[in-house]
């Protein structure tokens, strides 16, 4: 092994970023990117040290901590695989609207581009038991005389990822995953060995923390590079590796918004809409707090006016209206919202107004919202928030 300060030289010259990065307040943006760092290391222990290919299990990835632009709704595990082995995975479904497998190659981070994505699956397309349990194999080719659930899975796969969406935060049931290979022998892993630490340490302090940073500074720019700023943009993000079957569609902005301004969002909805959300993230492409703070709202949660149509307000301080989205106090950062097998993908409109003149812009029939109801709103998020299974 080399000694630690090897590894802590690696981390040397990542504040070279931070030029790079957008944003108004530079000491704000400063404090945000070294936490950001810290951020990355700690998902990427959970990456590149909890499982094998060999021996995987399914490690947390983005969730209420690691916040790298994740949905607020969601909860995602990733398990590492050798895309010519053959594994099962085993579970309950649960009832979130949302629930899914992605296959890909070197998923965000681990390179300084994304992978690519290789499948998307419904676990609603798979058999189940009447509890919801199920069991799928993945391989490349199906199983001799295998008669249930097989999903095939590319030579290059090097990891499989479970997503699921929710909007009923704590009052849904959530899934429940365990993944094993076949195709070896049934053994105790093994310890890491001094090169294998080496390597991993390696790619954790020389790439995956640096990595991760300069993709998410590198989305917000595109999006304001392109003029989107105050203005929604439909995007697949198939160059993170969601994959050209991937059934959803994102709109997304940049904001720039001074402290005595707020932008009003108006919206179509799809007549039919699974599941939709829309969430605010700050200028390096980090989810604001959304567990103390009304920084996200999903098809439940949201108001819908009279009209059919989603109203919201994003602002620094509360508006008094339901469908507030809350700034988290940055001036510049990204709303993104998701459409997932909706039967339309409407382009959200933006007005950018003065936070005093808001109730002249509104229609009279726009939801509001006392402070006791957003207290108990606020209370309901961090409730459910922390009832839901993240680790």
């Amino acid at each position: 092994m080399k000694d630690w300060a090897h590894y802590v030289d690696l981390l040397k010259g990542a504040e070279t970023l931070l030029p790079e990065s957008p944003g108004r307040d530079a000491e704000r943006l400063k404090a945000q990117l070294w936490q950001q760092f810290a951020m990355n290391l700690s998902q990427g222990y959970f990456l590149l040290f909890q499982s094998t290919p060999d021996h995987p299990e399914f490690a947390p990835f983005e969730n209420s901590v690691f916040l790298a632009q994740p949905n607020p709704d969601a909860v995602y595990y990733y398990a590492p695989v050798d895309g010519r082995g053959t594994y099962r995975v085993t579970g309950d479904r649960g009832n979130a609207p949302v629930a899914g497998f992605a296959l890909g190659n070197r998923i965000i981070g681990m390179d300084p581009t994304p992978g690519k994505g290789l499948g998307n699956f419904d676990f609603d397309d798979l058999l189940t038991d009447d509890s919801g349990r199920f069991e799928v194999i993945f391989s490349t080719e199906r199983p001799a005389g295998h008669s249930g659930n097989w999903l095939p899975m590319p030579a290059e796969t090097d990891f499989i990822l479970v997503r699921q969406f929710s909007y009923d935060w704590g009052n849904e049931q959530d899934l429940r995953v365990a993944i094993e290979r076949l195709d070896i022998p049934s053994q105790i892993r093994p310890t890491r060995s001094p090169e294998e630490v080496d390597a991993s340490l390696t790619h954790l302090f020389g790439g995956y923390f640096r990595n991760l940073s300069g993709i998410a500074i590198g989305a917000v720019a595109r999006c304001a590079e392109r003029g989107f700023v105050n203005s929604f943009n439909l995007n697949t993000y198939q160059e993170l590796g969601n994959g050209k079957d991937w059934p959803q569609a994102y709109f997304e902005t940049v904001f720039d918004l001074a402290e005595d301004e707020a932008l009003i969002i108006e919206s179509d909805l799809p007549d039919e809409r699974p599941y939709w959300n829309i969430q605010v993230i700050d200028a390096l492409w980090q989810q604001v707090d959304y567990v103390y703070r009304q920084s996200s709202l999903n098809g439940l949660q949201a108001a819908v006016d009279a009209d059919g149509k989603f109203r919201a307000v994003l602002s620094h301080r509360d508006p008094g209206v339901a469908n507030w989205l809350d700034t988290g106090g940055n001036t510049y950062g990204m709303m993104i919202g998701r459409w997932y097998r909706c039967s339309s993908q409407p382009v959200p409109a933006i007005r950018k107004v003065k936070f005093a003149e808001l109730d002249r812009h509104l229609t009279p029939a726009t939801p509001l919202c006392a402070p006791q109801e957003r207290e108990e709103a606020l209370r309901r998020r961090r409730i459910g928030s922390q009832l839901r299974r993240k680790w």
